[in-house]
């Protein structure tokens, strides 16, 4: 799939006439990053902005006790680092490669260009709403729940990111590293080990392979 191709399933450049897609395919990069490089790190300036063509991001900031606390994980066909590209400040957290990645990457005057037409603004607000009211729930998560609701919370929250619906109705996904989990709700890979091993005792979850099965009453407890 060449360039012009893959900008076109990225939902905010779907509505872009072959024109505008044309010329931006001819001015987009192609990027690789190993697992764990850093696409770019909190507060430093914002030239460029990217689209994921195969593998994960993890977006994260500091907490003041220097522990990474995950914001978001990103996977092929979302992008990021548009905030810098908008408003001219300093990147607000750090993308990280959780995989081997490949990016398609625009600068902030290419971007510019094309950030001005009604379909991207629509779509732009439209996912950064989704975004903000992702935050929004996750701030409520951490602030109102105990350890256990927030491991349960997080889990939820990646089945219904990332998962997908079985014959049965349960909900299959990635089996995340127990420290990508504690890093999501600001606590300790121990913690969370035991969370689940409390989870998988009690039927409400169950362990196949490299993925995780929400149990039939996991979604009527936590949801």
């Amino acid at each position: 799939m060449d360039e012009r191709e893959l900008l076109r399933t990225v939902p905010i450049f779907s509505e872009l006439d072959e024109g505008d897609i044309t010329s931006l395919a001819q001015l987009a990069t192609r990027r690789h990053c190993a697992k764990d490089t850093v696409v770019f790190f909190e507060n430093e300036e914002g030239d460029s902005f990217f689209m994921i063509l195969e593998g994960r991001i993890r977006v994260t900031i500091l907490g003041d006790d220097g522990r990474e606390i995950i914001l978001t994980m990103l996977g092929p066909g979302d992008f990021f680092g548009e905030m810098a590209l908008l408003d001219n400040e300093p990147r607000s957290a750090t993308a990280i490669a959780a995989e081997d990645t490949e990016l398609l990457c625009l600068h902030r005057n290419d971007f510019q260009k094309v950030a001005t037409k009604r379909s991207i603004t629509a779509a732009l607000i439209k996912v950064l709403t989704q975004r903000l009211r992702r935050a929004n729930h996750q701030i409520q998560t951490l602030a109102l729940l105990d350890v256990y609701g927030r491991v349960a919370r997080v889990i939820l929250d990646m089945a219904k990111e990332e998962g997908r619906r079985l014959k049965d109705g349960r909900i299959a996904f990635r089996r995340a590293t127990h420290q990508e989990i504690a890093n999501r709700i600001g606590t300790t890979r121990e913690t969370v080990t035991r969370m689940l091993k409390d989870l998988e005792r009690q039927g409400m979850i169950s362990v196949d392979g490299r993925e995780i099965v929400l149990g039939p009453d996991f979604e009527k407890a936590f949801d």
